[in-house]
């Protein structure tokens, strides 16, 4: 009587990246600077320098990009984004895009 089990592997197995998306945050009239950078650097993880400049591109064009992540990790950026301005009373919406 022989212990011996044999198992097949499928070698074909086909990994895809996951997919990515953008976070960008939008320009608002009644957000402050300073609360769009503290965002930047809590929420994004910038220095100063950075979310400065990113903070800069969202007044001048609108929405600017502030990071690329997979489907959990954008979702929840944008919920925090959501949260701080509600608990500080602004109106600074994020929004993911599929990359």
């Amino acid at each position: 009587m022989s212990n011996e089990i044999e198992i097949e592997l499928n070698d074909d197995l086909d990994l895809q990246e996951p997919k990515k998306y953008n976070v960008f945050l939008l320009n608002d009239d009644f957000s402050t600077m300073d609360f769009v950078i503290d965002v930047l650097v809590r929420v994004f993880r910038k220095s100063v320098d950075e979310a400065s400049v990113i903070m800069l591109n969202i007044h001048n064009n609108g929405k600017e990009l502030c990071g690329t992540y997979t489907h959990e990790i954008a979702s929840t950026k944008v919920a925090q984004v959501k949260t701080m301005a509600r608990e500080k009373g602004f109106p600074l919406k994020a929004v993911m895009e599929e990359e």
